[in-house]
């Protein structure tokens, strides 16, 4: 039996984020180049949503491109921006027939001019699209939406549109990249690493985590539906006890 099939209807996550950690490492590990990595991991990007889609996840945020891995060797990090304007250009239509909406969060204006492009044409293409929301996190650093966020709110207060006494943690939520999403209420991360990496920190405070020993080529619609079933198994309290839930 399935995953899909012991799913609880009533207790689906709204959000789950991705980390899709792994791909070089299994590239090596069959004798191939990193990049030949990433390219298999596009087909576990198209699990990832056709499954969220099928079951009716609205809203899916995957790590494709941290700020820290512009320190990464050139030569891979322009394949892995090629990469992405020849998905986005082959995924339109995955996109179109599921009824996913692309979002982005991060640096955009860091990336090649042809990449951004895209990415704004691919937006606007899906844009009426509602059964789920994909954001692509690049050149993203939670650290940096942090940093952009205070000075965001520093500046509204130098400038006597909002009051110090005033701001709450819903004006710290509203100036982040991610203020139309819901927070995620569940990660998962490929590869076997335990650690979130800069990933939506303010956002993940009641994130339930899992963390899978499998490469991210290797991940199939069938390891979302038991991440699920096993996020499904937990008790989330927010603070509160059993008792009071």
């Amino acid at each position: 039996m399935s995953f899909k099939d012991k799913l609880r209807n009533d207790n689906l996550p709204k959000h789950i984020a991705i980390i899709m950690d792994g791909n070089g490492r299994w590239a090596k590990g069959i004798g191939k180049l990193r990049i030949f990595g990433h390219q298999n991991g596009v087909s576990a990007v198209r699990e990832a949503m056709e499954g969220s889609v099928e079951i009716g996840i609205k809203h899916l945020t995957l790590y494709a491109f941290s700020s820290e891995n512009w320190n990464r060797p050139k030569l891979e990090v322009r394949a892995l921006m090629e990469l992405l304007v020849n998905t986005l250009t082959k995924e339109t239509k995955t996109f179109m027939a599921n009824g996913i909406r692309l979002n982005t969060i991060g640096d955009l204006d860091a990336l090649p001019e042809n990449c951004r492009q895209k990415l704004i044409d691919t937006i606007e293409i899906t844009k009426d699209n509602d059964r789920c929301v994909l954001t692509l996190a690049l050149s993203y650093g939670s650290r940096a939406e942090l940093v952009d966020a205070t000075k965001a709110i520093a500046r509204k207060v130098q400038e006597g549109v909002l009051q110090l006494e005033d701001i709450t943690e819903q004006t710290i939520h509203d100036h982040l990249y991610t203020a139309h999403i819901p927070d995620p209420d569940l990660l998962i991360r490929t590869g076997g690493e335990q650690r979130i990496s800069n990933y939506l920190l303010y956002q993940m405070a009641y994130t339930e985590l899992c963390f899978l020993d499998k490469m991210w080529p290797e991940f199939k619609r069938e390891d979302l539906y038991e991440a699920i079933f096993d996020y499904q198994q937990r008790e989330r309290r927010f603070g509160k006890t059993s008792e009071q839930l």
